[in-house]
C-alpha cells in the first residue's frame, strides 16, 4: 500500500464503523447528505458493499460532480426541493437509509424529512454544540425509524479498512485533487476552508534539488 493510499486509512475505518452499527443491508437505497470526503468515502463503500440505488446531494456542483465519479446514481443540489428530488429519483420512495456527512442545521433538517418508513439515519457529522436539531418525533415513531450516531473507529475497523484497501475492492486515491508540499500548508489549509474544488489535499515531503 502506497503512502497516499495509508492517509485514507482512517477515515475508511470511520465510515466503515458507521455503516456497520447503523446495519447498512445489500440493496438499500441510501442517501448521502454532503459529497465532502467523508460522503464520498461512504457512496464508495455503501457501492462496495452492495448498496442498491445511492443518491447524494451538496451545495458545490464540484463536489456532485465528484459524487457521480465515486459511484451515485443521482444527484440532487442542495437548494433544490430536496425531498421532491429524492422521491423523483428514487422510485417515488424515500431512502432507506440517510447518512449525514455536512455539518450545517440544514442539513439534519433535510435527512429527518428524506428517512424512509423502517429507515435509519446516520448522523455522521453534526451542527455546532449550541445548536438544537428538531426532531418530528410523532413521525420517527409512526414509521419506526431509528436515529445514530457515529465518531471515530476502533482497531477492528481499521483492520477492515486496510483490507478493503489492500484487496481493492474500495479504491479511493483518486480523490486526492491536490498534492502540496509542507511550505504550501498555508495554500493546503485555504483550499480545504474554502471547500471548492478541492476533496483531498495530501502532503508530501520536500523533493531535494
Amino acid at each position: 500500500m502506497s503512502y497516499e493510499e495509508g492517509t485514507f486509512i482512517e477515515p475508511l475505518a470511520c465510515v466503515v464503523r458507521g455503516q456497520r452499527l447503523a446495519r447498512l443491508n445489500p440493496g438499500q437505497s441510501v442517501f448521502v447528505i454532503g459529497s465532502g470526503i467523508s460522503g464520498l468515502i461512504h457512496i464508495a463503500l455503501a457501492r462496495a458493499l452492495g448498496a442498491g440505488k445511492i443518491i447524494a446531494s451538496d451545495i458545490a456542483e464540484s463536489r456532485l460532480n465528484a459524487a457521480k465519479r465515486f459511484g451515485a446514481d443521482a444527484v440532487i443540489h442542495a437548494q433544490d426541493d430536496v425531498k421532491k428530488r429524492l422521491l423523483e429519483a428514487n422510485d417515488k420512495r424515500l431512502a432507506d437509509f440517510v447518512i449525514v456527512c455536512a455539518g450545517a442545521l440544514s442539513a439534519s433538517e433535510t435527512a429527518l424529512s428524506c428517512i424512509g418508513p423502517g429507515g435509519t439515519g446516520l448522523f455522521f457529522a453534526v451542527p455546532e454544540p449550541e445548536v438544537m436539531v428538531p426532531v418530528p418525533m410523532n413521525d420517527m415513531w409512526r414509521n419506526e425509524i431509528t436515529l445514530m450516531t457515529s465518531y471515530g473507529a476502533g482497531p477492528f475497523d481499521l483492520e477492515v479498512a486496510i483490507k478493503l484497501m489492500s484487496s481493492k475492492r474500495v479504491q479511493l486515491t483518486d480523490m486526492i485533487t491536490h498534492r502540496l508540499t509542507f511550505d504550501e500548508g498555508a495554500k493546503g489549509f485555504k483550499l480545504v476552508a474554502e471547500a471548492r474544488e478541492s476533496i483531498k489535499v495530501i502532503f508530501e515531503p520536500q523533493r531535494r534539488q
